[in-house]
């Protein structure tokens, strides 16, 4: 029986990179939670964010999860803070093969720069340090991140090489033939 498929980790670690491929090579519908939001609200994310205030959009975010969930099996990308919301790792795990993409702080960082602008790294102090950000991020979010079935290096890697990782285990622990 197929079970989706649930992408956690830090911001820029490559999730709506590696889902996309993920999704076009089982094949699977991708529930990009992010880019689902967006849609709905019709902001990006950085906006809605602020806006609302983090409590309503981590809200937004567990609903759209949750629906997910309900749906037929996909590959699901939450946002990078969700894992971290009380309960949802272990909800998910019942339904879904969880995997933590992991890298380094200074990777996750290069690579959100490269992307959207992510709320938790925008800081507007002339201080502010995104690598110290990323780095607390890391240190509150790793455990349970931790909890996922499985841990998938993504640092030195190209996302096509991280897909086809994850996709292996889709196949050999998640039903995807």
């Amino acid at each position: 029986m197929r079970r989706h498929i649930v992408l956690v980790g830090l911001p820029g670690v490559g999730k709506s990179t590696v889902g996309r491929l993920v999704s076009e090579g089982l094949p699977a519908p991708l529930i990009d939670i992010d880019q689902l939001l967006v849609r709905q609200v019709g902001r990006p994310i950085d906006q809605i964010f602020g806006m609302m205030g983090e409590p309503v959009f981590r809200e937004m975010e567990r609903e759209a999860v949750a629906a997910a969930l309900d749906g037929d099996p996909a590959v699901i990308v939450p946002g990078g803070g969700w894992a971290v919301q009380p309960g949802q790792i272990e909800t998910a795990m019942r339904l879904s093969l969880i995997i933590y993409l992991k890298c380094a702080a200074a990777t996750a960082v290069r690579r959100s720069k490269e992307g959207e602008v992510r709320p938790l790294l925008a800081g507007l102090d002339p201080e502010f340090d995104p690598l110290e950000q990323m780095n607390t991020l890391l240190r509150e979010r790793e455990p349970f991140y931790h909890l996922a079935h499985h841990e998938v290096a993504t640092g030195t890697r190209e996302a096509p090489e991280v897909a086809g990782e994850v996709m292996e285990l889709a196949r050999s622990h998640a039903g995807w033939a």
